[in-house]
């Protein structure tokens, strides 16, 4: 069984937790630097990165966190974890700062501004619903990144090696296929 660890400052963690949990994953909520020993991949969920910094930071997991990802910790950052994990921000210091692509915050406008679409995704599957709040976006991609999916000619997910970033939330829908993409192909 795979055992996932889910960083639990703040935003979506039980909706990534009840995801991998109908995988048959073990999961892990990750608060302290002891609760990163022996995961097999982690998740940063969606939520408001700048608090979570702030967060990494009091609770000493920056270092941790980016020495796991270059060590070669499968990773999976949704939204504001899509943040976390860029090597550029537009606009503002880079956090964790392993994956080679520059994101800029909130593309998609201000919450009342939300949205959901289906995405065609070539590695995963036809009409995955992609729920969009103050969503950033993938302004470019280093080489080697795989632009996996685009809307309005935006990148909205891409993966790098094993660090897998996503613009949308797939947790907040009943569509398993990102989240079984991540822990079937990468963990």
């Amino acid at each position: 069984m795979k055992k996932i660890g889910v960083l639990a400052l703040q935003g979506a963690v039980r909706e990534h937790v009840n995801m991998l949990e109908a995988l048959g994953c073990q999961t892990v909520l990750v608060k302290y630097k002891e609760h990163l020993e022996g995961l097999d991949g982690l998740v940063l969920p969606g939520g408001e990165s700048t608090t979570m910094r702030k967060l990494l930071n009091r609770y000493e997991l920056l270092e941790p966190l980016r020495t796991l990802a270059q060590q070669g910790l499968p990773m999976f950052g949704t939204c504001a974890g899509l943040i976390l994990l860029a090597k550029e921000v537009v606009d503002h210091d880079p956090h964790i700062a392993v994956m080679d692509v520059v994101v800029a915050r909130n593309s998609y406008g201000r919450q009342v501004d939300s949205f959901e679409v289906d995405l065609n995704i070539a590695a995963i599957g036809d009409a995955i619903p992609a729920v969009f709040i103050r969503a950033p976006h993938i302004v470019s991609v280093g080489e080697g990144v795989e632009v996996l999916a685009e809307h309005d000619g935006k990148i909205v997910l891409a993966r790098d090696g094993h660090l897998l970033g996503c613009s949308f939330h797939p947790e907040l829908t009943t569509d398993l296929r990102i989240v079984e993409y991540f822990v079937t192909t990468m963990v």
